[in-house]
C-alpha cells in the first residue's frame, strides 16, 4: 500500500497538488458557474475522474442513435393545437422557418457521457426569465441544444438518460429542459420541453418561456464535435 493512501493528510496534499497545478484560468466561465451551481455533482464527477488516474474518458462512451426517421409532431405528443414555432421570437409563431437548434437536428448519434445541465445564472442570480435563459444558451456557440427529437429518443429509451440527472437540485426536482425546439401552444405562446426524476418515475412537461426559471431547472446541452456527426 502506497504512503499516499495510508497518510492521514493525504486530503490536503491532493487539494494542494492540484491548486498549484490546475491551469484554472483555463477553465471557461459557463463551466466555472455550473460547478458553483452543483457543487455536490461537480465533485461527484471530479472523483470519478480523479479515480480513474485523471484520465478524460471514464469507462467506454456511451453513444446512443437518435430516431430522425420522421419528425417530431407537437400535436401528436402533447396535444391539438402545439406546433413548433416559426420566425421571429416577437412573432405570431405561424410565418418563417422552424426555431431549432439546426446543429441538433443533424445529430443522428449523440455520447450521453458528454452532456451537461446549464441554468445560465450568473453570480448573483438566483432566478432568471425563460426568454433570457434561452438568449444566453444561443451564445454559447460551443454547445448544441437538444431539440425535440433527441428529447423524444430519451423518452421512449428512459434507461438511456444519465443517471446522474436524477440528482435533485438544492432538495428539490431537478426538470431537465431541451431548448433546441422552441414550441407553440394553442394560446400563441412559447414553450419549451422537460423531463424529471419524480422519485420512482420519469416524467415530462413544457414551461413557457415567459415564466422564470431556478438551478432547479437547467437546460441539458452538449458540446459540439464532429465525432457526434
Amino acid at each position: 500500500m502506497s504512503q499516499l493512501i495510508t497518510d492521514p493528510t493525504r486530503a490536503t496534499r491532493m487539494l494542494a497538488t492540484l491548486q498549484n497545478n490546475v491551469a484554472v484560468e483555463e477553465v471557461p466561465d459557463t463551466t466555472a458557474e455550473w460547478v458553483f451551481q452543483h457543487p455536490v455533482e461537480a465533485g461527484k464527477e471530479f472523483t470519478l475522474f480523479l479515480k480513474n488516474r485523471a484520465q478524460v474518458l471514464i469507462g467506454k462512451v456511451e453513444t446512443i442513435t437518435i430516431d430522425r426517421t420522421s419528425a417530431f409532431n407537437p400535436a401528436e405528443f402533447i396535444g391539438k393545437g402545439w406546433t413548433i414555432w416559426k420566425g421571429p421570437a416577437n412573432g405570431n409563431g405561424l410565418e418563417g422557418e422552424e426555431e431549432q437548434d439546426t446543429r441538433s437536428l443533424a445529430l443522428t448519434t449523440l455520447d450521453v457521457t458528454r452532456l451537461r445541465l446549464e441554468t445560465t445564472l450568473k453570480e448573483g442570480e438566483d432566478s432568471i426569465v425563460g426568454e433570457e435563459k434561452l438568449a444566453r444558451l444561443q451564445k454559447m456557440t460551443d454547445v448544441i441544444r437538444p431539440d425535440a427529437g433527441i428529447f423524444l429518443t430519451f423518452w421512449k429509451n428512459q434507461h438511456l438518460i444519465p443517471e446522474r440527472f436524477k440528482a435533485q437540485t438544492n432538495g428539490n426536482t431537478t426538470y431537465i429542459f431541451c431548448d433546441g425546439t422552441i414550441l407553440r401552444s394553442p394560446h400563441g405562446d412559447r414553450y419549451v420541453l422537460c423531463f424529471c426524476w419524480r422519485g420512482d418515475a420519469w416524467g415530462w412537461g413544457c414551461d413557457g418561456l415567459g415564466g422564470v426559471w431556478f438551478a432547479d431547472g437547467p437546460s441539458v446541452v452538449s458540446p459540439q464535435v464532429s465525432s457526434q456527426n
